[in-house]
């Protein structure tokens, strides 16, 4: 069987939307990793010993475990229990908590990096603990923690193609469907690794320019 260029010319129109479906569970998986990676390291910094080791525990069980069995408990067997959601709603919810777990200790590192006179000098001008947070400690550990949050975020777009798995119809999922009713495989998982490629490579590029300027 022949490559065929008119194959992919057919499959871009339903690739593209899949493309578009991954972009968006990638960049709403981040934000909810972020958000709840910065509320457990802010609480395991200042929270006592039960929220510590409660958090600590949830966080070492969700790293060591798969995000595909993740995904699946989210999917299949959360609604026998609780809410049905969406396929795209439930993969984000899987991927932001994934990778929020991972997060969590970075921006803790980035926390604990704030040097210990700055906290005390933040105490002597009796600045709010809002004030502290937002304008001292967090906008430091943003300069800190940039480089792993972009490699994180590259690592979500790639685990992003897990949802297909839950019939999601993102950029894998699409070219499953494609290929499946053409039996050009080929050719669609071809052009569908060199999206992958083109979009990490360039992600990639963006966030060294990013590094390179908050040096």
């Amino acid at each position: 069987m022949t490559f065929s260029l008119k194959v992919l010319r057919d499959a871009w129109p339903a690739l593209w939307d899949g493309l578009k479906i991954t972009m968006l569970a990638s960049a709403a998986g981040m934000t909810v990793a972020i958000i709840l990676a910065l509320v457990i390291a802010i609480a395991i910094r200042g929270g006592g010993p039960t929220t510590r080791l409660t958090l600590n525990s949830l966080v070492t069980v969700v790293r060591s475990t798969p995000l595909l069995i993740q995904l699946y408990l989210l999917f299949y067997v959360l609604p026998l229990y609780g809410p049905k959601l969406s396929p795209l709603t439930t993969g984000v919810i899987g991927l932001g908590l994934h990778y929020a777990s991972y997060l969590s200790e970075v921006f803790r590192a980035g926390i604990e990096a704030i040097p210990k006179g700055q906290w005390e000098a933040a105490t002597a001008l009796h600045l709010s603990r809002k004030t502290t947070w937002l304008r001292i400690v967090l906008p430091q550990v943003a300069k800190t923690v940039l480089p792993q949050v972009g490699n994180y975020f590259i690592s979500i777009y790639k685990s992003a193609a897990l949802l297909a798995t839950i019939t999601v119809v993102d950029l894998l999922g699409a070219g499953l469907n494609y290929a499946g009713e053409t039996f050009r495989y080929f050719e669609i998982f071809t052009l569908i690794g060199l999206i992958y490629f083109t979009i990490g490579f360039t992600l990639s590029r963006i966030l060294s320019y990013l590094e390179s300027r908050f040096a």
